[in-house]
């Protein structure tokens, strides 16, 4: 264990502290919000960095269809970033994918230049398939979040 914290699976105890860590950042418009509801539906998606005893970080693979996956809902309570542990989550949701045998992932973000450190690159979002915008509809600022589509190719 690092003194930054343990990276793991996420647990269903861990449900509440995700959903706060989440929507501390969606409050701000940084992220979308996330229910309850929606976490544990898709626990099995998450990996947390636990410190302490508290989860302090927390992201999300998920896979979309047969040849993408989508890597999501990447936060890092502030007094814990500036660790690396938003790198070591990305990486480990790019590992995850590579043993689900996924050949593309991408992701949804308003910082682009974080996510090119992986390989990812900018595409179009018209060149996502329709499946990846079904969140977006319910999202209060579609279709003009601002929010810049890439991809990066691991298969």
């Amino acid at each position: 264990m690092s003194m930054a914290g343990e990276l793991r699976r996420a647990r269903v105890g861990d449900v509440a502290a995700i959903h706060k860590l989440i929507n501390s950042f969606a409050d701000r418009d940084q992220m979308l919000p996330r229910s309850l509801n929606e976490l544990y539906e898709h626990l099995r998606d998450y990996f947390v960095i636990e410190n302490g005893g508290e989860v302090v970080a927390c992201c999300a693979l998920h896979v979309t269809w047969s040849d993408l996956a989508e890597v999501k809902c990447l936060a890092v309570r502030e007094d814990h970033q500036r660790k690396r542990l938003g790198c070591q989550l990305v990486e480990a949701c790019l590992s995850d994918a590579r043993g689900l045998s996924v050949p593309r992932v991408f992701v949804l973000t308003y910082i682009p230049r974080y996510f090119e450190r992986f390989g990812f690159h900018t595409v179009e979002k018209n060149e996502l398939p329709q499946k990846v915008w079904s969140e977006c509809i319910r999202c209060p600022k579609f279709p003009d979040c601002g929010e810049v589509s890439m991809v990066v190719d691991i298969g």
